[in-house]
């Protein structure tokens, strides 16, 4: 018993505040039960002005073309692909969370792990928009791209990594889209249980499949649980690595470079968890959540944040030492481009917000300052925001033949739906937690009866 007790995290940094099985049932489904607050309708119309501006740029250059954008020769990706790199990064940290975490038997991810699922859900629909956009005429490009048999004898390149893009990202949001679900189905059950309006009660009496909290109920549960987290691990590390061989199987100075798949990988394990802290601080204090999401649970989250930091400072640092040792004179340039030449100020804006700011989690009381740690996560998405545009943009305006340079200026309409992709994120997010319980309530309850019974 005792080296069981060592082993666990001590149950009160888990919930606090002395809360019941009927405290946790009556704060969880709150939200989802009574009229939205006023912050909510704040928060949501903050985002639906975001929202409209996506629409509205999205819907100008569908019906004028691609030149609106800023997009030239030879930067052909721009803000497309710099857009689509960073939200499928978003998407890492909730199936890292859910899924890791629970095979490793983290206590401390039940409170949490419910938001950073449907954090991943709503980030792969948003970077899913910018490729398919991309493609200039969608709803005539999406019919030659699907790789079915047909009678034209037009297939696509499957030697191509923008196809393995398909795959490995279609794979990762069907998993995901599935092991959130799954875990949704007993607090469905609860809510069903609770509902008085009977369009309500019909609603989630649908959603939660016939749950009745029996042991054979549960062990379904516990089994297909287990599985999908069984599958979802191995696609936390494939999905950004197949992204990053976009870059790295090119020819590009400052793209080819075997450093990308796990620099790649750190890098959206460092700017998820960033999101998945914006969000749970929002949460916690919007929706009174503060007994279940624990500045415990939030510095352990800071942590993550600032090891990962590292990776990615030690990947930059490595970049450099390898386009010198490489003897290239192509690659030497290209870093030395980004770092000094028209775009420096992307390359240290990037540098600052993901390097020297997350440093300040070395300090405990800084690890557990809610202000502090908001505005660290903040900067540490604007800084991963920047590392894709420094990516994108600095290999492509310069490349091998002066001739064929050229700056790229994003236009409104890349400033547009780059704000208007977050309004679509954050606008699907809040109609989450207004429609479905944000706390996985059958989990914590877990956590909640070890607790209550001294192990």
């Amino acid at each position: 018993m005792e080296h069981a007790h060592t082993l666990t995290p001590p149950a009160e940094l888990l919930v606090t505040h002395g809360k019941t099985f009927a405290d946790l049932n009556e704060d969880v489904a709150k939200p989802v039960e009574s009229f939205p607050t006023g912050r909510w309708y704040a928060a949501f119309a903050i985002a639906g002005v975001a929202l409209l501006i996506w629409l509205y740029t999205v819907a100008t250059f569908v019906t004028q073309g691609q030149g609106v954008l800023g997009i030239n020769q030879p930067s052909g990706w721009g803000t497309d692909i710099t857009n689509f790199v960073f939200w499928v990064g978003i998407g890492h940290a909730g199936t890292l969370i859910s899924a890791i975490l629970f095979l490793f038997r983290q206590k401390w991810r039940t409170a949490i792990n419910r938001s950073a699922e449907a954090m991943t859900i709503f980030a792969v629909i948003t970077a899913l928009t910018f490729p398919l956009l991309h493609t200039g005429r969608p709803w005539y490009a999406f019919y030659w791209l699907l790789p079915y048999p047909n009678q034209r004898e037009l297939w696509v390149n499957f030697r191509s990594p923008l196809l393995w893009d398909v795959f490995a990202v279609g794979t990762y949001f069907t998993i995901s889209l599935v092991f959130w679900y799954v875990g949704l189905i007993p607090d469905l059950a609860s809510i069903r249980d609770r509902a008085k309006n009977g369009i309500r009660k019909a609603a989630y009496t649908l959603l939660s499949m016939g749950w009745r909290g029996s042991n054979r109920n549960w062990n379904h549960y516990e089994m297909a649980y287990l599985i999908l987290a069984g599958l979802s691990t191995p696609l936390v590390l494939s999905v950004h690595t197949i992204v990053s061989f976009d870059f790295a199987v090119s020819q590009i100075p400052g793209w080819h470079t075997t450093i990308f798949p796990p620099y790649f990988v750190a890098g959206a394990i460092f700017s998820g968890f960033a999101m998945v802290l914006t969000l749970l601080v929002i949460m916690r204090q919007v929706f009174n959540f503060k007994s279940y999401i624990t500045i415990d649970h939030l510095e352990k989250m800071n942590k993550i944040i600032m090891a990962t930091g590292l990776m990615v400072g030690y990947a930059y640092a490595c970049e450099f030492f390898i386009a010198w040792y490489s003897g290239s004179s192509f690659e030497k340039f290209t870093f030395i481009n980004r770092a000094f030449g028209p775009y420096w100020w992307a390359y240290w804006t990037m540098t600052c917000c993901n390097v020297f700011i997350p440093q300040v989690f070395w300090f405990r009381k800084a690890r557990r300052n809610l202000a502090l740690m908001f505005v660290v996560s903040l900067f540490v998405n604007i800084g991963m925001w920047f590392e894709r545009y420094v990516i994108v943009v600095t290999s492509l305006h310069r490349d091998f033949l002066p001739s064929s340079w050229a700056m790229y200026v994003p236009t409104w309409y890349d400033w547009g739906w780059t704000i208007g992709s977050f309004g679509l994120f954050f606008a699907l997010f809040l109609l989450f937690v207004r429609a479905l319980p944000a706390i996985a309530m059958s989990e914590v309850k877990g956590v909640l009866h070890q607790q209550n019974s001294g192990h």
